[in-house]
């Protein structure tokens, strides 16, 4: 799982700008929209909500902005309404990339995201087409400074984590989703400070790209995460530390 938590630390800056911070407030709030609607507003009995509001805080969304979101998907301040798909195709060097939607309009949003693949060298592909080659997983990255490998192991294990792996600078938790929540409490418990924590697809195998075909890939994926109804790219793409290095 090296490459996909490589990929997830190097990949997006989108709060660079305020452009770009609104738009991932925008994604955010989405989320949090649907799930309150599918779920209702307390994040303590609707996990979907929680993790929302976990990628919101994440992305630094002010508290007022959060409950504001909750508020139009309980129908508090009027009903908005999104349709959440998934959307499978390759990229460059037949790299597997799978897009999780929330769309106010399937009609415009499908031939957008179309195009944006034919665009950047990939294409849509149908449904079930890559998702075999992605589990989903709880991902929790720690700092390695000032953290002790077997304490943290202990730790992680008895909350019920399935791994603890050596990612570099970090160390990766890979947990079942079922008890990703029971993992990170038991880490902010002991005074473990987490530096990303989130519900992803895994790839169980994945496509090394370096050159043109890297440059390629990062296009693409770049250009899917600027549309505003892609809520997450995730991909099987593994860049080399020293290619990522030459084309930041």
């Amino acid at each position: 799982m090296a490459g996909h938590s490589k990929w997830a630390n190097i990949r997006h800056k989108k709060a660079a700008n305020d452009n770009k911070r609104g738009k991932l407030w925008s994604k955010c709030a989405r989320a949090i929209i649907v799930a309150a609607k599918s779920g209702g507003g307390d994040p303590a009995t609707n996990l979907s909500l929680r993790y929302a509001i976990d990628d919101a805080k994440a992305a630094n969304m002010p508290k007022d902005t959060i409950e504001k979101a909750i508020k139009k998907g309980t129908g508090e301040l009027g009903a908005e309404s999104y349709e959440s798909i998934v959307y499978e195709g390759y990229g460059p060097n037949g790299v597997a990339i799978i897009l999780e939607i929330l769309t106010d309009n399937r009609n415009r949003t499908a031939p957008e995201v179309k195009k944006i693949f034919e665009r950047n060298n990939g294409n849509l592909g149908t449904t079930g087409c890559v998702s075999y080659l992605f589990s989903i997983k709880g991902l929790i990255q720690v700092a390695k400074a000032g953290v002790e490998e077997d304490a943290l192991m202990t730790i992680a294990l008895e909350a019920g984590a399935e791994d603890v792996s050596d990612e570099g600078d970090e160390w990766q938790i890979v947990t079942e989703p079922a008890a990703f929540i029971a993992v990170r409490e038991a880490l902010e418990k002991a005074g473990i400070a987490i530096s990303q924590a989130q519900i992803a697809r895994v790839p169980s195998t994945t496509v090394t790209c370096t050159g043109d075909a890297a440059r390629s890939i990062l296009n693409l994926i770049d250009a899917l995460e600027d549309h505003d109804d892609v809520q997450k790219v995730h991909t099987n793409v593994d860049i080399p530390e020293s290619e990522l290095a030459s084309l930041s």
